[in-house]
């Protein structure tokens, strides 16, 4: 009788491991599906077309995965001040928003870069106020070796379509 308590305990055992074997394959299917409807979409950084063929280009503006856009830094490669800078540089971050489906309200992640970090109370009078009613979490850092291009700042951002 002991024998036959010993051959269900282990036929049984057998069976839940199949059963578990069978879920994680389950889950493994799911998960493969799901991330097959995930689909990198590059929205092309400004290049001269006739210098597209010739090479390919450095970076992408803004590249989406899933529901999240990731954009590229954008600086203000002009004369100005700091706040006019700010201005610039959040008016082409909205329009790139726009373009790929999304908006200053979608925005979770912002990283500013100050060419000078004494500039920071006077980009936050342009800064603030411009991504809805939570504005997203933010990093800001003035890099030791400044900005490219000679702008005072340079925003890059995480947001959802």
């Amino acid at each position: 009788m002991q024998m036959q308590s010993r051959r269900t305990l282990l036929k049984n055992a057998v069976v839940a491991g199949a059963a578990v074997a069978g879920a994680a394959v389950s889950v493994k299917s799911v998960e493969a599906k799901a991330s097959d409807k995930l689909e990198k979409k590059s929205y092309p950084a400004n290049t001269n077309a006739d210098n597209a063929a010739a090479a390919p280009p450095l970076f992408s503006s803004a590249v989406s995965y899933g529901n999240l856009l990731f954009l590229a830094g954008v600086g203000a490669h002009f004369k100005g001040t700091i706040e006019e800078h700010t201005k610039h540089v959040l008016d082409e971050l909205e329009k790139n928003l726009i373009g790929a489906g999304s908006s200053m309200e979608k925005v979770l992640k912002v990283n500013v870069y100050l060419n000078d970090i004494n500039d920071w109370a006077r980009m936050n009078t342009v800064y603030a106020g411009r991504w809805g009613k939570i504005p997203p979490v933010r990093t800001t850092v003035a890099p030791a070796g400044g900005i490219p291009g000679n702008s005072l700042v340079e925003i890059d951002l995480i947001a959802y379509i």
